[in-house]
This record gives C-alpha cells, sequence and structure tokens, in this order.
C-alpha cells in the first residue's frame, strides 16, 4: 500500500493567527499614532505660548502695573472664593453624602449645571439675580451695597462656576468613609462632632484636598462670568483672563506673559492633584 507524504508547508503569516497578529499589530499602531496627535495636539501650543513669553521678555513683561494688579487681583479672589466654597460647600457635600435628600436628582443636577453651562450664561445669570434691576439688586440697593462691577462680583462669579467641583469631590470622600469605622468612634464615646471631626473629616481630607484644588484652578481661569458681571476694570475686577483679552492686541508681550503664568499655576494645580490622588502624599491627618 503506498502512503502519501503530508509536507507541511511553512506558514508565511496568512493563516488565522498570523491575521490575528497582523490586527494586533495595526491596531496597536493606530492607537499609538492617535494619541500621538491628540498628545502634540494638547501640548504643542502651551509650550508655544510659553516660548513666546520667554522671548518677549518675560520678567520684564511681569513687571508691569497691568499684569502686576491682574496677577494679585486673580490670586486674591481665588484665594477668599476657595475659602468660601469650603465652608459653604462642605456642609452641602456632607448633607448630599449622609443624609436623607429629597429630589436628590433634582438637586445634584441643579448643582452640578454650573459645570456644563456656557459661562456667560452664568453671568447674565448673576446680574439679573444682583444686579441693580435685578430680583435682588433694589433690596440691595436700600442697603447701600452695590455688587455688579465690583472685586466682589469677581468672587462670586468664581464661587458659582466652580463650587461643584469641591461639592462633588468633597462628596465623593464623605461617602468613601466607612460607617463602620464612625461608629466604632461612637461606641467609643465620641459624639457626633468628635466622630467627624476626628474620624470623617480625615478621611475624606484627600478627597476635599483635590476639591480644593480642582476649584481654585477652575475659578482662577474663570473669564465669562465675569466679564458680564464684574466687568473688566483694571485694579478692581481685570483678573488674569480678563488681562490677556484686553492686551492681545495693544501689547502681545504683556498677553503672553500673563498666559504663560496662567499655565504655570494650573499645572501646579494639577500636578500636585495627580500625586494626591495617586497616594503619593500622605494626608498629615492620617
Amino acid at each position: 500500500m503506498e502512503q502519501t507524504a503530508i509536507v507541511e508547508q511553512p506558514s508565511l503569516g496568512f493563516g488565522r493567527r498570523g491575521i490575528k497578529v497582523n490586527r494586533l499589530a495595526i491596531g496597536k499602531t493606530l492607537v499609538i499614532i492617535a494619541s500621538g496627535l491628540m498628545l502634540l495636539y494638547l501640548t504643542i501650543p502651551l509650550i508655544v505660548v510659553m516660548v513666546r513669553a520667554i522671548d518677549a521678555g518675560l520678567a520684564e513683561q511681569l513687571s508691569q502695573p497691568t499684569v502686576t494688579q491682574a496677577i494679585k487681583l486673580s490670586l486674591a479672589t481665588t484665594m477668599v472664593s476657595v475659602l468660601l466654597m469650603t465652608i459653604l460647600g462642605t456642609p452641602l457635600a456632607y448633607w448630599l453624602a449622609r443624609g436623607h435628600v429629597p429630589a436628590r436628582p433634582v438637586i445634584e443636577t441643579l448643582l452640578d449645571l454650573p459645570i456644563v453651562l456656557p459661562p456667560a450664561v452664568a453671568g447674565i445669570a448673576l446680574l439679573m439675580t444682583f444686579g441693580r434691576r435685578g430680583v435682588f439688586g433694589p433690596i440691595l440697593e436700600q442697603w447701600g451695597i452695590t455688587l455688579p462691577f465690583t472685586t466682589i462680583a469677581v468672587v462670586m462669579a468664581q464661587v458659582f462656576v466652580a463650587a461643584p467641583f469641591f461639592i462633588r469631590s468633597a462628596q465623593t470622600g464623605f461617602v468613601g468613609v466607612s460607617r463602620e469605622i464612625e461608629e466604632g468612634a461612637n461606641d467609643l464615646g465620641a459624639d457626633a462632632w468628635r466622630v467627624f471631626r476626628h474620624v470623617t473629616f480625615p478621611l475624606a481630607g484627600p478627597a476635599l484636598l483635590s476639591g480644593v484644588i480642582l476649584s481654585g484652578a477652575r475659578a482662577l481661569g474663570e473669564f465669562g462670568a465675569t466679564i458680564l458681571f464684574a466687568g473688566n476694570f483694571i485694579g478692581r475686577t481685570q483678573t488674569m483672563p480678563l488681562a490677556i483679552y484686553q492686551t492681545m492686541e495693544s501689547d502681545l508681550g504683556a498677553a503672553l506673559a500673563v498666559a504663560a503664568v496662567l499655565v504655570l499655576i494650573s499645572f501646579g494645580f494639577l500636578f500636585i492633584l495627580r500625586l494626591i490622588t495617586r497616594g503619593r502624599i500622605a494626608h498629615p491627618l492620617l
């Protein structure tokens, strides 16, 4: 009986396994290309701003009165805004995380709305509420209080657009605290305030700190609501974003200098936030 010899042909990569390998390699290549293009698109303009600002004499531009006043005003109003958001937003975040909240979806949606609304809408909403012809305008005027186009208006605009970032982050932090740990502290004789002060707040601390950084970065870069509600007055309401807007045509060097400062401060905020979220910074109370 004759035996038929079966000769195994070498695979040239056109089999099922070869096709699968080729598709995987193509997929990885496309991911790398797409990721590289997006990364370059997002980073190159920022690098260009920094380089152009240095070429325009960054140190000299930062000594200009207009630039100096805008930086000081932005930092001062941002610190006040963050303080107000922390004082007023922490109880609200705790209530949302632990309390029985009627119509919770509606309330949480309203709190998140400033995040997605155009800043111009926030500005006109504040103006129609607290302006001279607004809902509370006549009442405030009777007390001799004028809010629009003042430094207070800058803070109000920043708080309106940035507070949801803090509230959401703080709420997540409070939700993440184990009830068993709190109950254990309570069983040991600690009252509700002591439990919150020594257990809940420290454990939620990193999330609250993340909220402070996010809301601070958002407040620092606020433009639309500020220009509509507070105006653009040098030394009184002109923050860094507004200074960039005004000096773009008249003094490009000054605009680049302010933009560079904003980039550096925002990068610092976000870099610290990344360290916190990755657990590289230990909370001092833990």
